[in-house]
C-alpha cells in the first residue's frame, strides 16, 4: 500500500448529506475484483446523464475539479453497505483523502485498509473547509498526517484526531498483509518450533 504522508492538491466539495456507498460506486461497478477502471464509475449517477455524457454540474466535471486529490463532503459521507470498492474508485480517481463531520462505520474502516485518509472535522471547521473548496482551481489544501493538519489556502490551520494505531498503518504503507509480513520472522520461528513438538500435524 502507498505511504500517506503529506497530500496537497485540489478540493472538491461536495455538499451533499448522507452519500452511502451505491451513489459513491453503483452496485453494476462491482463485478470486478480488480482495483483498477473504477474511476468511471465513481459517482457515475451524478457525473453522467441518461445518454452517457457529462453532467456539466457535479462538480467532478468542472475544470477545476477533475485532478482533485481532496474531497470536502457532507454529514455521514459512505454511510450504507459495505463495498470495498468505494473507496478503490476514489483512489483510482486520485482521491486520497475524504474530510467530513462522520463517515459509515464500514466505509471509514475500508479507507484505512486502502491507503484513503478519512478526516473527522467539527461542523464549524468543515464549513471553513467548504468556503476554501469553493474556490476552484485555488481550493488548494494541504494535509499533513505527521502533524495532524489541514492547512488551507491562506494559511488556516484545522487539527483533526486519528487512531495512533491507523495513523501508524498509513505512515508506513501497512495494510493487513503488509501488518502480517512485519511478523514474518516470529510466525516462522513459530512453525519451526509446532513443527518439532508436533510433528504429525
Amino acid at each position: 500500500m502507498e505511504k500517506f504522508t503529506t497530500l496537497e492538491g485540489v478540493a472538491a466539495p461536495l455538499k451533499i448529506i448522507n452519500v452511502d456507498t451505491d451513489m459513491v460506486i453503483p452496485k453494476q461497478y462491482l463485478k470486478t475484483i480488480k482495483r483498477t477502471g473504477l474511476d468511471k464509475g465513481l459517482f457515475s449517477e451524478m457525473r453522467y446523464k441518461d445518454d452517457g455524457s457529462e453532467n456539466p454540474d457535479f462538480v467532478l466535471n468542472k475544470p477545476a475539479y477533475r485532478k482533485s486529490k481532496i474531497l470536502v463532503a457532507g454529514d455521514n459521507f459512505g454511510c450504507g453497505s459495505s463495498r470495498e470498492h468505494a473507496p478503490w474508485a476514489l483512489m483510482d480517481f486520485g482521491i486520497r483523502c475524504v474530510i467530513s463531520t462522520s463517515f459509515g462505520d464500514i466505509f471509514y474502516n475500508n479507507c484505512f485498509k486502502n491507503g484513503v485518509l478519512p478526516i473527522r472535522v467539527s461542523p464549524e471547521d468543515l464549513e471553513k473547509l467548504f468556503d476554501d473548496a469553493d474556490r476552484g482551481a485555488n481550493a488548494t489544501l494541504t494535509i499533513d498526517l505527521e502533524k495532524q493538519e489541514i492547512r488551507g489556502p491562506d494559511g488556516g490551520v484545522v487539527h483533526f484526531e486519528i487512531d495512533p494505531f491507523r495513523k501508524h498503518c498509513l505512515l508506513n504503507g501497512l495494510d493487513d498483509i503488509g501488518l502480517s509480513l512485519e511478523k514474518v520472522s516470529s510466525i516462522d520461528a513459530f512453525e519451526k518450533k509446532q513443527a518439532t513438538a508436533q510433528p504429525w500435524l
